[in-house]
């Protein structure tokens, strides 16, 4: 639906546009651009190479090829998506802002990285721990995601639509590496004796 408003023109559009000008440039300057670049391909990918790294050194390298292949489909879904709305910025005469690829990059990146860490076996010297990461490591991917898209629209990058379309792009992309991160997680459980 998003898509669809963005390519013709709908009020919808008007609308995000309308709040978009009163959201730009607001805030600390530093501190926005600083969230926009948690989407920048020089800070995501990094954070996910080292978790693929942490995933083939504990010899999971079926997740950590799915995970690859996951954040290789961001620019495959969002270039085409980009040249075919030909959506203007905000505060530029450029053409190609929908949807953020900050945001997608964000999104997938950091979702992909906690997925992986959730479906690896604990360390065995962790095992009869409570191990906090189950639910840290969602809640930093969602934080992480949810600054980047805050960021980009508040520094003026972005409309909100953009980043909003993007962070619906994110569990869509997602799904197929979190089925897998599942299956995983419940083979390496069934490995492992109990406590």
């Amino acid at each position: 639906m998003i898509t669809w408003q963005v390519a013709v023109e709908g009020p919808l559009l008007r609308l995000d546009e309308r709040v978009g000008a009163r959201l730009f440039e607001r805030g600390p300057a530093a501190l926005t651009q600083l969230f926009s670049d948690l989407g920048g391909m020089p800070v995501a990918l990094p954070v996910l190479a080292c978790v693929l790294g942490f995933a083939l050194w504990r010899r999971a390298l079926g997740l950590a090829v799915c995970a690859a292949l996951t954040m290789a489909a961001v620019p495959a879904l969002v270039i085409p998506l980009k040249v075919a709305t030909a959506r203007q910025g905000p505060l530029t005469e450029a053409v190609n802002y929908y949807p953020s690829g900050h945001t997608a990059t964000a999104a997938v990146a950091y979702g992909a990285s906690a997925l992986v860490l959730l479906a690896l076996p604990r360390p065995a010297w962790l095992r009869g721990a409570s191990w906090p990461r189950t639910w840290m490591t969602p809640v930093a991917a969602i934080l992480l995601t949810t600054a980047t898209g805050i960021g980009l629209v508040l520094h003026g990058y972005h409309w909100p639509l953009d980043v909003l379309a993007s962070w619906c792009l994110g569990p869509l992309v997602l799904a197929p590496l979190g089925w897998v991160s599942c299956r995983s997680r419940r083979r390496s459980s069934s490995r492992t004796p109990s406590c």
